[in-house]
């Protein structure tokens, strides 16, 4: 049996550009969740007194959330209570 050499140096290279693709896109993704995390703390710094609701007029989405959260605590209020729905 004949071992030959091109085909074990063939395989490192391979496996080496893999890893190398590898820890690019890790690496790229770090960076990308870093920028995240920065603009959320310069948000923070910067207090964020933009207007969560622009005009004075909130959006049907909005509304919609609202009213399903007023409806979920009703529901929790009423299994506390003991109250069958």
């Amino acid at each position: 049996m004949t071992y030959d050499p091109n085909l074990y140096v063939t395989l490192a290279v391979a496996g080496l550009a893999g890893l190398g693709m590898v820890t690019a896109a890790g690496l790229s993704g770090w960076r990308g969740w870093l920028a995240l995390k920065q603009q959320e703390l310069q948000g923070r710094s910067t207090g964020a007194t933009a207007d969560p609701v622009p005009n004075g007029i909130p959006s049907a989405a909005s509304r919609i959330e609202v009213a399903d959260l007023k409806e979920r605590i009703r529901k929790l209020e009423a299994i506390a209570a003991g109250v069958d729905l």
